[in-house]
């Protein structure tokens, strides 16, 4: 046994540091930091790793501060429970690029109120004064006399000491870690096969699951014959839960045939009657309404009537689906006293509540073991995968391991919604905007997710990037008409930005073009009271190296967005085929995200940000036909492909600001800069993605 170690600990909401001596067992309550004798610094980190390094880039905040030796930094995911809760959106969620932003200064905090802990113990042990000692390295050492003390030698006495409730953090000059390339924790099991994603999760004894879904959103199983499925080796139970009927097997293969074997008769409830073009015909309709005003600055209506020229245009967006690489899944306990899930999830209170809710259990007892995510995206936010595994664990009484199929995902998916808008800009005799008008019509995101952020009818996922505008156009208004469909919609990589920049972006451009202006020197001569804005587009086009020429049949198109904290411009250069075949050749982005902890993680997710944003702008949509969703899979949904990959530079601003999100800003800006520079290349606008 290796003893007892030093436990860290503190709530999120709170005013107070915490510290008790714990055992070295993992998964302590309110534990952050454990030290253990043998020197081993473990950090529990409360946020999902879906690929964007929040194991490693969280760790860093506390190692950074407690001083300790990155070569015995461990980690491990935290449970879900209130100590885990964000103290900002008050929700232990993984979303909207909050990990490392929110968790800035009291991850900070915490370690630097172990490391002073540490050297109160040795000073106290050696007898001198803690001013005399110095921490480096997983150790402290009085400057005097060179004696020293590893970290886990002081454990014990540590663990006995107050905690300091205003430990002293460190100046960023004085960084060792913050800000440099260091390698990330979790490559190496990922690179070997070790590292665990939920469909590799084995639970001694639990069987697999497949569900039939109706076909169409909303739709109800009517009656069902299971007898065929029931013949099929393998199959152990076949039970009808709220949204389907599962088959649940020894193993995917088996549970897959029983599905297919199912008879079933669908209520399909009043959805089936709805498709693309209904939908189209009934946004296009709502567009004639007045909206909920998010925006209102200047007298629009003065200004574009005085205008000496105006021009309109309707921008329209489709649904799209998240298609994470690893399909949505879930293994479930269901027990007498409480539940277990093991899943890869962004949302692990949401979980407690959803399994709570099921089963009429307490969400205290439900443990959520968070594996890796293979692809989020907001996607992982959701709770019906999870309920389904609990019902079908409820049912069936043992554990369970749901499997959606590829198909499943596609079709039963929460899309990035469809929105229809209206533009209309006001120009001066110089031919420069005096008034920007934009209505727009959509789903509501928050209203089914998260109601409380909704505000007088507003939704902010809806509206953000459109009515945030940071060009000086002195008379704006925008406002926002709410249309469910019966489609679910919900949180997509950079939310109501990822349409609101393309439509917002190439707007700005049509003005320009409009005023025969350049549209980078038109964007610059505007953003004078948004210098984030401006230094990044100054960054983008510089590297891009806008105005020069070009090789014959190519063109360059720029977009600048501001979105969870962070600042992006990106230059797209395209070629256009005679067949109308879009092709990008090369993307520059440059970003400003405030103080950067990791670099290569915040270029890495540049890069994926642009690579989604390319594929939700080149390759499809989602439509629907009788309240189904028609594609299928990758055949019909087609993802960008390596040989399709643009060169992608990225180049990050430094800033002393705090910092901000990445994970997301990286997407919006891509498609209004293809959109734009297809329009530089060939004259002709794009308006519908």
């Amino acid at each position: 046994a290796t003893g007892a170690g030093l436990t860290i600990g503190f709530r999120l909401g709170g005013e107070h540091l915490a510290a008790a001596a714990q055992s070295t067992e993992p998964f302590a309550p309110n534990a952050w930091i454990r030290i253990t004798p043998d020197n081993v610094v473990t950090i529990i980190v409360d946020k999902s790793d879906m690929g964007q390094g929040v194991l490693t880039s969280m760790p860093m905040l506390i190692a950074e501060e407690l001083e300790a030796d990155w070569s015995q930094i461990r980690t491990e995911q935290a449970p879900a429970g209130p100590e885990y809760v964000n103290p900002v959106t008050k929700r232990q969620v993984t979303g909207g690029s909050r990990s490392v932003r929110n968790s800035w200064e009291h991850f900070r905090k915490a370690g630097a109120a172990a490391k002073e802990m540490l050297v109160e113990a040795a000073a106290n042990e050696w007898g001198v004064p803690p001013e005399q000692c110095v921490a480096e390295n997983s150790t402290v050492i009085h400057r005097p006399t060179g004696r020293r003390f590893t970290y886990g030698e002081l454990t014990d006495k540590a663990a006995r000491l107050p905690v300091p409730q205003n430990p002293r953090l460190k100046s960023p000059k004085d960084f060792k870690l913050i800000g440099k390339r260091i390698a990330r924790l979790e490559t190496p099991q990922k690179v070997d096969g070790s590292a665990v994603y939920g469909l590799d999760v084995k639970v001694p004894g639990a069987l697999v699951a497949v569900l039939a879904r109706c076909p169409v959103f909303g739709g109800r199983v009517a009656s069902f014959d299971a007898t065929a499925a029931k013949a099929i080796p393998g199959v152990r139970h076949v039970v009808q839960i709220d949204s389907g009927v599962a088959v649940v097997a020894s193993a995917f293969w088996p549970a897959k045939l029983g599905v297919d074997a199912l008879r079933i008769t669908w209520d399909e409830g009043p959805t089936a009657t709805v498709s693309s073009e209904t939908i189209a015909k009934a946004f296009e309709a709502a567009g004639a309404e007045p909206g909920v005003v998010a925006r209102r600055q200047g007298d629009t209506a003065q200004a574009l009537a005085s205008a000496s020229r105006t021009l309109d245009a309707i921008y329209t967006v489709p649904y799209q689906a998240h298609v994470t690489m690893e399909p949505m899944n879930c293994t479930a306990w269901v027990r007498p006293d409480g539940v277990d899930l093991w899943v890869g999830t962004q949302a692990q209170g949401f979980n407690q509540q959803t399994a709570a809710k099921n089963t009429g259990l307490p969400p205290e007892s439900v443990k959520v073991y968070t594996t890796l995510l293979g692809g989020g995206f907001g996607r992982r936010f959701e709770q019906d995968f999870i309920a389904e595994a609990v019902q079908i664990s409820k049912a069936i009484g043992g554990p369970v391991k749901l499997v959606w199929t590829r198909e499943d995902d596609m079709q039963h998916d929460f899309y990035r919604p469809t929105t229809w808008n209206r533009l209309t800009a006001g120009l001066d005799r110089s031919g420069l905007p005096i008034a920007w008008t934009h209505r727009i019509v959509g789903h509501s995101i928050a209203s089914r997710a998260l109601p409380q952020i909704v505000k007088d009818g507003l939704d902010p996922s809806s509206i953000e990037g459109a009515y945030n505008i940071p060009y000086s156009i002195p008379n704006i208004f925008v406002d926002y008409v709410r249309r469910e469909t019966g489609v679910p919609v919900g949180f997509w990589r950079s939310v109501g930005s990822s349409q609101n920049a393309f439509i917002t972006e190439c707007f700005f451009d049509e003005v320009a073009a409009a005023a025969g202006r350049d549209p980078y020197e038109l964007r610059r001569e505007f953003l004078g009271k948004a210098p984030r804005h401006k230094a990044v587009l100054e960054l983008a086009a510089t590297k891009a190296g806008w105005g020069t020429p070009l090789p014959p049949g190519r063109a360059r198109g720029i977009a600048v967005h501001e979105s969870f904290g962070s600042f992006v411009a990106q230059v797209a250069e395209v070629s256009v085929s005679a067949e109308g075949r879009v092709r990008v050749h090369r993307v520059v982005c440059a970003v400003d995200c405030g103080m950067v902890v990791h670099p290569d993680t915040t270029e890495a997710q540049m890069e994926g940000g642009i690579v989604y944003g390319l594929t939700a702008t080149l390759k499809g949509a989602i439509t629907i036909k009788h309240g189904s969703v028609e594609q299928s899979n990758f055949h019909d949904y087609p993802m960008l492909r390596i040989d399709e990959m643009p060169l992608i530079d990225v180049h990050i601003l430094p800033s002393a600001e705090p910092p901000g999100g990445v994970g997301e800003p990286g997407t919006p800006p891509i498609a209004p800069a293809v959109a734009n520079a297809v329009f530089a290349a060939t004259g002709a606008r794009v308006r519908k993605l």
